[in-house]
């Protein structure tokens, strides 16, 4: 049945075909992909000689086909775990981060502004996710059942399953950056080369911006026999234009300002609009190699001075819409016309981002462990990272008030979250957060299992309460903006001030979920030896009603938010309609009914709210003449319905 919802999380594989196939039909035959005809559409013609550059370890294709192949997981809302659930649009999900970054595809594909991970560094000693081809959930299931395993060299695939573990991730990541997005990802020598290439591959090494050093110790260590290391690097990615990183602000030299615009009186300088430095080249963003028009009528390619072809600092649609604000001027010299950008001095100053980044200003390991061991009274977590190195990323790419998405699946012990806080108690900003973490079990003889902590994912949790806590109060106080007025609501003390408080000032919440396999019965097709009816009889008995014994409503509506599209943090209301509860997704966008008891009328009623789409339970209609006069019904009136 088409409009059946099943248990699958999106179909990654079709959805690809089927972009392809909307822009190059004539490359599919018979429903199968040509890859030499589509190759030949873009100017890639096959030749004898099949030798190239190219990334290779033994398992890589396997990992793809891992990265595509549907989920049969959910995610389960645990509101008891969970701050400020009605209100908050932050969120914190346990699970394997390769299935969980599956279910969130369809309802993020290409909302995340900005994912910043620390992954195991591959030292012998961190563990490394051993994914399972064939049953990824049943793997997921048994890892958070005992601790997970190291990866020394002595298993002879050191590089090898430590590629095996990010590829998918990386892949499945991309998919979820917004075109505008930025990805920076700590890693250290070990597999500073390896993740520099896969990151080349899965990104597009055209969208490489900068491979960052960060001291992240204050002073040598004197107990090593040759190199006291001293840095890590962070590797920073965009999606598809160097347009994604901000300027960083810095005070402005008047001196340099020498130039007054005579239609507004306002002093500026003078910036070149073809790219100089780094990535300057015309192979490296060829949509920004385009003629500019003079204005004698003279075409203006953005040449290099020694003749290599360059590349403009803008597409052609932000160069027109610069031109129409006045912000371009041209200017005639002995080697012909020149093209700049107009930079007033009463603007905000900016300057570009330099790839050091100081202890002194982005803190080092030394004070993070300090910071979060007072903050959770212990030391609790090995190696956390500053908050400070995770909010000076915020800045470079995310804005204060668009409401932007920060992913960060390899969570620890919540810094980016703590960041993404404490940014927004600074700047007044909304941005949102994502925490993706492993319920990996802490060593019994731990401190954190000394201070009651089962797995990370409690320290995470606890980290992100505390923080928050102490943020609001700060913020409601004037303490912790750059203003330093406060809201003039003083600390909250009664329930009504936290929740105006958290309603209008600052989200510090979050929802937690957790991976678990799909609330729907998926039906069972193995085999049945000897004809054994009875058997057949009870397996389609099982399915009927295809709801998991011990799953609640609300597991299952919160699977078809996942399921249909819908972010987890979707506004979400409970109405009557005939006595029988129906959830309102996102204002009425989508009706959720899942009561038996569905007559015509109720149908009739459930459209006349006009949403956009409507699900049912299987069960909810009385018969199939009911299930088919809803069909065309709900098809006339142009209203999608699916049934689980």
């Amino acid at each position: 049945m088409e409009n059946k919802l099943d248990g699958f999380a999106m179909d990654l594989e079709y959805a690809n075909r089927d972009k392809l196939r909307s822009v190059f039909p004539e490359c599919f035959t018979e429903g199968q992909l040509d890859i030499d005809k589509l190759l030949s559409l873009c100017g890639e013609y096959i030749t004898d000689d099949f030798e190239k550059y190219e990334f290779k370890w033994k398992g890589k294709s396997d990992c793809l086909r891992l990265a595509q192949k549907r989920s049969t997981a959910t995610l389960r809302p645990v509101p008891g775990d969970s701050v400020n659930w009605e209100t908050t649009q932050n969120l914190y999900i346990e699970g394997d981060n390769l299935e969980v970054l599956k279910l969130l595809q369809k309802s993020y594909f290409r909302k995340v502004k900005m994912i910043y991970i620390d992954p195991p560094y591959n030292t012998g000693n961190d563990f490394v996710y051993e994914d399972d081809f064939s049953d990824p959930l049943a793997r997921y299931k048994e890892v958070t059942a005992q601790t997970t395993k190291s990866n020394p060299e002595t298993m002879g695939r050191y590089h090898t399953n430590w590629l095996n573990m990010m590829y998918p991730r990386l892949r499945l990541a991309a998919n979820l950056l917004r075109d505008d997005g930025v990805i920076f990802i700590s890693i250290d020598d070990g597999e500073q080369a390896n993740m520099r290439k896969l990151c080349d591959e899965v990104f597009g090494e055209e969208n490489f911006m900068a491979q960052i050093i960060w001291q992240k110790v204050y002073r040598p260590r004197m107990d090593v026999q040759v190199f006291s290391t001293s840095h890590d690097y962070i590797l920073c990615y965009v999606k598809s234009s160097d347009e994604s990183i901000r300027q960083e602000a810095f005070s402005q030299n008047s001196a340099q300002f020498n130039f007054v615009d005579p239609a507004n009186g306002r002093r500026y300088r003078r910036r070149s609009i073809r790219k100089e430095g780094s990535a300057s080249l015309r192979s490296d963003r060829p949509n920004s190699w385009f003629p500019l028009v003079a204005p004698d009528g003279t075409e203006v390619y953005p040449f290099k001075p020694d003749g290599t072809e360059g590349r403009w600092r803008w597409d052609i649609n932000t160069y027109r819409k610069n031109e129409q604000q006045g912000i371009v001027e041209w200017v005639k010299t002995e080697n012909g016309w020149q093209a700049y950008a107009k930079q007033y001095l009463d603007a905000e100053a900016s300057k570009p981002p330099e790839t050091l980044w100081l202890h002194q200003e982005v803190g080092h390991n030394h004070s993070a462990a300090e910071s979060l061991k007072k903050l959770l009274s212990g030391k609790v977590f090995d190696s956390p990272k500053p908050v400070e190195l995770i909010t000076k990323m915020l800045k470079l790419a995310t804005y204060t008030d668009t409401g932007d998405i920060v992913l960060d699946f390899f969570s620890g012990s919540a810094t980016t979250a703590h960041a993404v806080m404490q940014l927004n108690a600074e700047d007044g900003g909304n941005r949102r957060f994502i925490m993706v973490q492993l319920p990996e079990i802490c060593n019994e003889k731990s401190e954190a299992a000394k201070n009651g902590y089962l797995n990370i994912c409690e320290i995470g949790k606890e980290r992100i309460r505390r923080a928050g806590q102490k943020l609001m109060q700060q913020v409601t106080s004037g303490q912790g903006n750059e203003s330093g007025d406060g809201f003039g609501c003083g600390i909250p003390s009664t329930e009504a001030e936290w929740d105006y408080a958290i309603k209008n000032i600052l989200d510090i919440g979050f929802k937690v979920f957790r991976l678990d396999s799909s609330n729907l019965k998926l039906w069972d097709d193995t085999p049945i030896e000897n004809v054994d009816l009875d058997s057949l009889f009870a397996r389609m008995d099982g399915i009927i009603d295809n709801l998991k014994s011990g799953r609640s409503e609300d597991d299952l509506v919160y699977e078809i938010l996942l399921k249909m599209g819908y972010p987890l943090t979707a506004d979400l209301a409970a109405i009557e309609v005939d006595r029988l509860t129906v959830y309102t997704v996102e204002r009425g966008s989508m009706l959720i009914c899942l009561q038996p008891g569905v007559t015509a009328e109720v149908v009739e009623k459930l459209a006349a709210l006009e949403p956009q789409k409507i699900v049912l339970a299987e069960n909810a209609l009385a018969d199939n003449s009911a299930m088919s006069n809803a069909h065309y019904l709900l098809e006339n009136r142009g209203i999608e319905l699916k049934i689980v």
